[in-house]
């Protein structure tokens, strides 16, 4: 039992409260919150990217709670703060995959549905084709290590256990929201426009052939017309996310710095 005797228990603290937010923060991030991965491979991430981050962070050992109120109330300051940063990032996700749903069912895939690990409930699979390469392209340009390093500044700007909810917060939340559909719109806007043309066309003809049978040729046409597009549409979703990532973080800044009181 000497060995317990190794371990310092004013580190052992800050290191809790570090484990505290980094956990939380994490638990929130679209790609790290699957239920693809295990729970324990989550937890041990958490433990061992919080041991990481331990020496190169600043925390005031005495915000430490001493009772069952002050722990509440700090977890509950560490949760918003994860859930607001991580709502943020959220958002640009959804838009893709909003854009990739709205394809689906101008293609004819509304009745085409996968399960989709995260939430376990059934997804369009042009939804999961654009959220999957937009998670690839978003780590190919470092986008988890401005989050880290937005981890990092968090605990400077927003010491552990404050929280300051500040006007400016929910307005910038707001304003996320309405982008992901004007967002998911523009990815998805050259798709969309071509299978109404298509569509129209097909009409068209219906109308001046009645003895083709418009139904069955339409269906095929559609969905290898949208097929070609949407291979089109990765390029738009990679300029999409060049400029999210170039931008990330000033939005996190953005959030931080009013919730440390502005």
């Amino acid at each position: 039992m000497d060995i317990l005797n190794v371990i310092d228990p004013a580190q052992f603290r800050a290191y809790l409260l570090v484990l505290l937010r980094i956990s939380i923060f994490l638990f929130m991030l679209p790609f790290y919150s699957s239920t693809v991965f295990p729970d324990r491979l989550k937890m041990g991430f958490a433990l061992v990217v919080s041991l990481l981050l331990y020496p190169v962070v600043d925390v005031d050992i005495t915000r430490f709670p001493m009772n069952a109120v002050s722990t509440g109330l700090l977890i509950l300051a560490e949760a918003i703060i994860g859930i607001t940063l991580g709502l943020c990032i959220r958002m640009f996700f959804a838009s893709v995959q909003l854009a990739g749903q709205i394809i689906g069912f101008q293609m004819g895939y509304a009745m085409i549905n996968v399960v989709d690990p995260q939430s376990g409930g059934n997804v369009s699979i042009m939804d999961q084709l654009g959220y999957w390469v937009c998670i690839i392209v978003f780590l190919l340009l470092n986008g988890h290590h401005i989050i880290f390093l937005a981890a990092i500044d968090s605990f400077k700007i927003v010491p552990v256990g404050f929280f300051m909810m500040h006007e400016a917060i929910p307005e910038k939340v707001i304003e996320i929201g309405a982008q992901l559909f004007l967002l998911s719109v523009k990815i998805g806007a050259p798709v969309i426009v071509s299978l109404a043309f298509v569509s129209v066309a097909f009409g068209l003809i219906a109308k001046f052939s009645p003895q083709m049978n418009v139904m069955i040729v339409a269906f095929p046409l559609q969905i290898v017309t949208g097929l070609i597009l949407f291979g089109l549409v990765f390029q738009i979703i990679v300029i999409v996310t060049r400029v999210y990532v170039s931008d990330l973080k000033g939005l996190l800044m953005y959030f931080l710095f009013y919730m440390g009181g502005g």
